[in-house]
């Protein structure tokens, strides 16, 4: 009788365990909180902010630390993940984790997209945006992800061996095959993201309903061309790397810290660009958002959200602090002519690329 009663005593243990470590969505999670912007002309909207799931969700399983952010972007109104095939580290290790953790929230309630072109396996098919790539890689991302069907499929990089054509094809075939709602294009120049839309209508190919290009405060090659073409041809526009990989948030206002991007390795935010220079445009900054009663990251953020040229800002995170202190940069994205004349004054004095202001 005392087994039976210790047995019993374990399984209501485990029921309630498991009733307490279920994730239940937010009820208010649609509250304004976020704010939902059309994508160009299409129908389609997405959150203003996006989360990025690139750095912080590879390994070998889903972490707790995964979840949480994940759960506290969905709680928070995020409905878009984005993820691409060589998403880690190791490759494809974030689309398997998100997958997972994504299966915890409603698929009809959430946008997932994914990429293809960057180099995911041996061999002469493994990267670039040929139709062999691009829809062999998509079959593996569905895999990985879990799920019959992306809500945005990409064309990762803009591939100069392959005709437009036949990658315009290829996304059409996505589409087309059902495993793919939209489709769009990540870093094509202006005159390619033309030349793309003009293939597709010509051929009477599936539209691209969206680009995703590489702006922020300190990186505006779009705004001389690329931007007011994607208006004029009704593409969405969802900036990837609105941070410039932290530079932008207060990681750097006191110098280089140990550990952080600017000290890794072939990290994408390079030594020199974290140069003193550089540092005091950065405060400067930081200063201007405190008068703004804003952290630098969520200026940063509503900075780039203060048109509605930009459909969303792709954010990376590291925590789910990290998120909602993001998205608060909602709140409060109107920007005065002084502030916009003083934000251009101290951002000219930036030691970077010229290619990142000249455009292409």
């Amino acid at each position: 009788m005392l087994k039976l009663y210790l047995f019993d005593s374990c399984l209501s243990f485990v029921y309630l365990f498991l009733r307490l470590s279920v994730y239940c969505p937010d009820s208010d999670r649609y509250d304004a909180r976020m704010h939902y912007r059309k994508c160009g002309r299409w129908g389609l909207k997405l959150p203003a902010i996006t989360l990025g799931c690139w750095h912080n969700f590879g390994g070998s399983s889903p972490s707790q630390n995964q979840r949480d952010m994940i759960y506290s972007a969905f709680d928070a109104g995020i409905t878009h993940f984005d993820l691409a095939n060589n998403y880690g580290p190791p490759f494809g290790s974030a689309e398997i984790n998100v997958g997972k953790i994504l299966k915890d929230l409603p698929r009809d309630e959430i946008l997932i997209s994914s990429k293809a072109g960057y180099n995911m396996w041996p061999g002469p098919y493994g990267e670039w945006s040929t139709r062999k790539h691009l829809l062999a890689s998509l079959d593996q991302s569905l895999k990985r992800v879990g799920v019959e069907y992306f809500d945005i499929f990409y064309s990762h990089r803009f591939d100069s061996d392959t005709p437009l054509d036949e990658t315009m094809g290829a996304l059409d075939s996505a589409i087309y095959q059902g495993k793919a709602l939209y489709v769009g294009i990540s870093s094509y120049s202006t005159k390619s993201t033309m030349d793309a839309v003009n293939i597709c209508n010509e051929r009477g190919f599936s539209p691209l309903a969206i680009h995703q290009p590489n702006y922020s405060m300190l990186n505006r090659w779009v705004e001389k061309k690329l931007l007011s073409t994607c208006i004029d041809l009704g593409l969405g526009v969802i900036a990837f790397c609105p941070l410039f990989q932290g530079l932008l948030t207060n990681k750097y206002l006191e110098g280089t810290p140990e550990g952080s991007r600017a000290t890794i390795h072939n990290s994408p935010l390079r030594k020199n660009e974290v140069n003193e220079q550089n540092l005091k445009v950065i405060r400067e900054l930081n200063k201007h958002a405190k008068e703004r009663g804003q952290t630098l990251s969520q200026m940063a953020l509503s900075w780039l959200l203060k048109s509605s040229t930009v459909t969303s800002a792709l954010i990376g995170a590291s925590s789910s602090e990290q998120i909602l202190e993001n998205v608060k940069a909602v709140r409060n994205i109107s920007f005065s002519d002084n502030e916009l004349r003083k934000l251009d004054r101290i951002l000219a004095k930036i030691n970077l690329p010229k290619s990142l202001w000249e455009g292409d």
